[in-house]
């Protein structure tokens, strides 16, 4: 009788301690690469016990099949899981997996630093000095916002939305938030900002800052509309989801001067920009940098592998998105490591 092997399959490889910590429990495979839709069902229907996708990999119904009951969990390696049909894989019996909570800082650290260089035009200052524009300090020249004073509105106010709120309070700006889950408020924030409804963001905001998953009532709620609405001085930030702005709408309201600038670490169609954004010298452009610290990605590898590793021991995992998919009880147990 041939001996099966416990598997994890990885996309892309992922920091320690993850490695380890799979290492242990099953046979790591690693493909290094984000594989076709057509790569990964063929890999899947091989035997995968456990699939860590990251939010490029599609995680849909067909992609399900192909793995048949053998696969027992998704463990994304990201808070969002927007690439993955949860109802499906609930339908199926496999648990998915998110890391939330362990991002929250750094991507909060990063939303402010897309305010402070879009409002204080940092990046095309930048610009100026390397291609040698610079002819010295002028009264007027590349004027921007003082965020002092200036109101700042979030949308989404969950663990990232109220962390950069701590930020922003720090730097004197006014708070304002909008949400529709209505989240308890953390109690250094009770009394210190202000919740309205979306539209009195727009109309009021000096900065909107983006934190909001991607749903179909959220994708693109910046829409050309919403954008004209805008201050002409506003600043648009956006750490959450790509597909929450209609980036050819951004793209226009950027050029024509509907409003003063954007930053962005998240694309609707990324990798790839709207055309005609890059040369948008008011917007500043990282490439998904929200939680891209040491620490951060350790800590999501981390939650990663022990989602994987509790799925595997027949324990429900730390984060489970969808806990009924074990509506039955404890799964029996999986075949050892041979």
């Amino acid at each position: 009788m041939r001996c099966v092997t416990t598997t994890v399959l990885c996309t892309l490889a992922l920091p320690e301690p993850a490695p380890s910590l799979l290492s242990a429990r099953a046979e790591l495979v690693v493909l290094g690469r984000i594989p076709s839709p057509e790569e990964l069902r063929s890999r899947l229907a091989e035997g995968v016990d456990v699939l860590c996708p990251q939010l490029r990999d599609r995680i849909d119904a067909a992609l399900l099949d192909s793995a048949g009951p053998r696969l027992r969990a998704v463990c994304n390696y990201a808070v969002g899981f927007d690439n993955i049909d949860v109802p499906a894989c609930t339908e199926r019996g496999v648990i998915a997996t998110n890391t939330p909570g362990v991002l929250t800082g750094a991507t909060a650290d990063c939303a402010m630093g897309l305010i402070l260089a879009t409002a204080r035009r940092l990046c095309e200052g930048d610009h100026e000095m390397r291609a040698g524009h610079y002819k010295g300090w002028e009264p007027e020249y590349l004027l921007g916002l003082d965020l002092g004073g200036a109101t700042l509105g979030i949308v989404g106010f969950g663990r990232i939305g109220q962390a950069l709120a701590q930020r922003a309070l720090a730097f004197e700006m006014t708070v304002l938030y909008a949400d529709e889950q209505d989240p308890p408020v953390a109690e250094a924030l009770r009394g210190r900002v202000e919740k309205v409804d979306f539209d009195t963001i727009v109309e009021r905001a000096d900065v909107i800052s983006l934190h909001t998953p991607l749903t179909p009532s959220t994708r693109h709620l910046v829409d050309e509309a919403v954008l004209r609405r805008m201050k002409s001085t506003a600043v648009l930030v956006n750490t959450s989801r790509g597909p929450v702005i209609d980036e050819q709408a951004l793209v226009r309201a950027l050029r024509e001067g509907w409003i003063a600038g954007a930053g962005l670490d998240v694309y609707e169609g990324e990798p790839e920009m709207a055309p005609g954004l890059a040369g948008c010298r008011n917007a500043v452009l990282a490439p998904h940098l929200g939680s891209a610290t040491v620490k951060t990605r350790a800590a999501m590898a981390e939650l990663c592998a022990r989602n994987a590793v509790a799925a595997l021991d027949g324990q429900m995992p730390p984060t489970a998105l969808n806990p009924d998919a074990w509506s039955g009880g404890t799964p029996p147990p999986l075949p050892g490591r041979s």
